[in-house]
């Protein structure tokens, strides 16, 4: 993310321009814009022709620039796009006023965003426009036989290859160099800075074997880690280890990992942590807060007002920070995230026990 500038909007807001770089930056958006916000930026509408004389063709797309209230925030994880939709309040024709239009933002594309930020929201912001100085990693899981390769990004990780084969003897074994080859060209066609091979016994030290000899270009980017599993698994073992963290400066999802096994192992062993809103809007009262955790999707649905929580969720996060604990927003598209949500969304590592 990029931040060309910052200032000051009308009725003691902030006005930010802000640059998406990547997939990653538009889903960050779609947790910090919020119904009520003004988003303004350039872009195409279809325009009915009002003159008697000219046929209508059923218009023909001009470029305005608008400035939307925003209703509805889509992020279209697939089309690589963010859908921000709402009133047209400001636009280069003023027969536009007043009528609902979609911003389409893509990685690239200017926006100027004004809204009254949470304090959570202004960091999100920030760790994005760190974190585009930080690596792009694939993580190449292997064993005998299987194959997989998964992409690290700050929504999650997704899987980019997968193979499975037979290997060694019979007669539809195929040669183990024929996998090492499958996978070592799936990694030559990806546009990423590290590489780490992950896998149980003997197996990637001979695909790295076979890397080295055959594709030179990319061996320079292997990391060795040992795991007990390919694919999710294998994944989630080395986040946890911090090889991702070795090549990549800030991983948001590796400290996530950490946090919620924290998390975790506490509620196991009665230890000082508290999970649901109750809980956790008590001990924030209390100054108990140690860490914060809470899941994005959740926190937007509760800032829109569409929740069930009967506590106001920006009162928690303030009595949090007033009180010295940090907030860590976890994303709903990691298994993090996803088992937090299963204990209502909210979760608290704790200074002391409450009771």
């Amino acid at each position: 993310m990029r931040i060309p500038s910052r200032g000051r909007g009308e009725e003691g807001k902030e006005q930010w321009t802000l640059v998406p770089e990547n997939v990653d930056d538009l889903w960050h958006l779609s947790h910090v814009l919020e119904p009520g916000d003004r988003v303004g930026g350039d872009t195409t509408r279809r325009i009915q022709r009002n003159d008697e004389n000219l046929r209508d063709t059923g218009g023909q797309r001009e470029h305005l620039v608008v400035t939307l209230q925003l209703e509805d925030i889509e992020f279209a994880r697939f089309a690589n796009r963010l859908r921000a939709g709402g009133e047209i309040i400001s636009c280069s024709r003023e027969d536009e006023l007043g009528h609902y239009h979609t911003l389409n933002v893509e990685p690239h594309d200017e926006i100027v965003v004004t809204k009254k930020f949470a304090p959570d929201q202004r960091e999100r912001i920030e760790a994005a426009e760190e974190a585009a100085q930080n690596a792009d990693v694939a993580v190449a899981t292997i064993e005998e036989g299987e194959a997989h390769i998964h992409t690290v990004a700050q929504y999650g990780t997704e899987e980019r290859f997968s193979r499975t084969a037979t290997t060694g003897k019979g007669e539809y074994a195929q040669p183990r160099t024929e996998l090492f080859a499958e996978l070592a060209s799936a990694l030559a066609r990806m546009d990423v800075d590290a590489i780490i091979l992950a896998g149980p016994g003997f197996t990637k030290q001979d695909a790295q074997d076979y890397i080295q000899s055959n594709y030179p270009a990319i061996a320079d980017q292997l990391t060795v880690v040992d795991t007990a599993a390919v694919g999710d698994r294998g994944v989630h073992e080395v986040l946890k280890r911090g090889a991702v963290d070795e090549v990549q400066t800030q991983t948001r999802i590796s400290a996530e990992a950490e946090l919620i096994d924290q998390l975790m192992e506490g509620i196991a062993t009665g230890e000082k942590v508290a999970y649901g809103i109750d809980e956790v809007a008590e001990a924030a009262e209390f100054g108990a807060v140690a860490d914060l955790l809470v899941v994005d999707d959740r926190l937007r649905e509760e800032r829109r007002g569409a929740g069930e929580w009967s506590t106001d969720v920006d009162t928690v996060l303030e009595n949090v920070e007033q009180q010295g604990g940090s907030v860590t927003v976890l994303s709903g598209e990691f298994d993090p995230g996803q088992r937090l949500r299963n204990l209502g969304g909210i979760a608290a590592l704790l200074r002391y026990r409450l009771q």
